[in-house]
């Protein structure tokens, strides 16, 4: 059976001139000949999902830890989520949607079990040997520590979906307010040698709307979570008059409505209005500064897809709601200080012991590395860990395990 490539309507896709090209990529560190029916951005996104780091994120706390309930969005949920907005924008700017979606779907391989407590003491415990990255992580996760291609270890995704992985934030190769120019992980800059990510430009607009989207939905789902977990009341929500102006008028259209679809209301009026601020901001910035490729907006000098000055101020007062009132909670921090623990005693005594890591892939010939080399290895094994998976291990290593509850 011959397959009619000409019907698959692939050259029927209207990006505009400033998208990324799937025909025209930068490639991948490893060539490969091309697929009949999928475009390369296609190929990287399809390949993210079948990866064991993307399984894994099931079951990796985003704010609240799986024993909470199983209402809670997860890093994977949250993933998805991320992946939902990014697309939306990626089709109203008229730009790559696989590729932005490719760049929301790997943008948490590198996250630690128990959120960003984990990396905060894994980063600790890894302070005298390079520190550690999340996204650096990432970068390591899809380049070196999956294992399942015949002829190299990694996935050998393309230039663009690695560049919007690490730069997707903004330059990494940038001076401070001090004028100094910031450190870059290594593992990064590693990588960069031998497949040059142009670690001093901005990234692609499909990049920057995978960034906003994060923004966008982890706002809006930790406000959710938190009103489901009693951290929030729709009181507290009165700090922002963004909100409760959102809810005023959800009030006044559907009165004494149930609770749970009284929040959802508030939600999807909540991302409507970020998404459509960032699809009119962005529209302005290119009106602007009209690039006629993907490479003008690397070269633009700032982030094309952002929030207005307005909603940028909403942005920070929703974020400060949620410091106060969810994470520095007295319960959450308890929780916090419990998870930590259990990061650091991991790592303390796999570095003492490697053996004790015996489904490492690179178990054999670890006693011979240096410490630093060795360090490495065992924040690779750590940020791998589930939520789960490293909780029941230090039961089964030390006499007591904090309770994460």
């Amino acid at each position: 059976m011959t397959i009619d490539t000409k019907a698959l309507g692939f050259g029927d896709v209207a990006r505009s001139a400033y998208a990324c090209d799937p025909w025209a990529s930068r490639g991948r560190l490893h060539r490969e000949q091309g697929s009949l029916t999928r475009s390369d951005f296609q190929r990287d996104r399809d390949r993210i999902i079948h990866t064991t780091a993307f399984r894994r994120l099931k079951h990796k706390t985003q704010v609240f830890i799986a024993q909470d309930g199983d209402h809670y969005r997860t890093r994977l949920t949250h993933t998805i989520e991320v992946a939902q907005v990014a697309r939306a924008l990626a089709r109203a700017l008229r730009l790559d949607e696989d590729l932005a979606e490719g760049v929301a779907l790997v943008h948490d391989f590198g996250h630690t079990p128990f959120g960003h407590t984990g990396e905060d003491a894994l980063h600790e415990k890894m302070r005298d040997f390079g520190g550690f990255d999340h996204n650096a992580q990432s970068l390591r996760i899809v380049t070196k520590l999956e294992r399942r291609y015949a002829e190299y270890d990694g996935i050998n995704l393309t230039w663009e979906t690695l560049e919007g992985l690490v730069k997707h934030n903004g330059p990494l190769l940038c001076k401070d307010s001090s004028g100094k120019t910031k450190p870059v992980p290594q593992p990064i800059l590693d990588y960069s040698a031998r497949h040059d990510l142009w670690l001093d430009t901005y990234a692609s607009l499909e990049a920057q709307v995978a960034a906003i989207a994060d923004d966008i939905a982890y706002n809006t789902h930790d406000i959710d979570d938190g009103l489901r977990s009693g951290f929030l009341t729709f009181e507290m929500l009165e700090e922002v008059p963004f909100l409760k102006d959102l809810m005023r008028e959800v009030s006044g259209r559907y009165p004494g409505l149930e609770e749970a679809r009284f929040t959802n209301e508030i939600m999807r009026r909540q991302i409507t209005a970020m998404v459509e601020d960032v699809i009119g901001v962005a529209q302005a910035n290119l009106a602007d500064i009209r690039p006629e490729s993907a490479d003008a907006v690397r070269h633009a000098g700032r982030t094309i897809a952002c929030f207005s000055d307005g909603m940028a101020e909403v942005d920070r007062q929703i974020k400060t709601l949620l410091f106060k009132r969810i994470y520095r909670h007295p319960d959450i921090m308890a929780i916090r200080e419990g998870a930590g623990q259990i990061v650091s005693d991991l790592f303390d005594v796999y570095l003492s012991d490697p053996q004790l890591m015996g489904s490492h892939p690179w178990i054999d010939g670890l006693e011979k590395l240096e410490e630093g080399q060795l360090a490495r290895h065992v924040a690779d094994y750590l940020a791998g860990m589930t939520d789960t998976y490293a909780y029941n291990t230090h039961r089964r290593l030390f006499d007591h395990t904090p309770e994460l509850r």
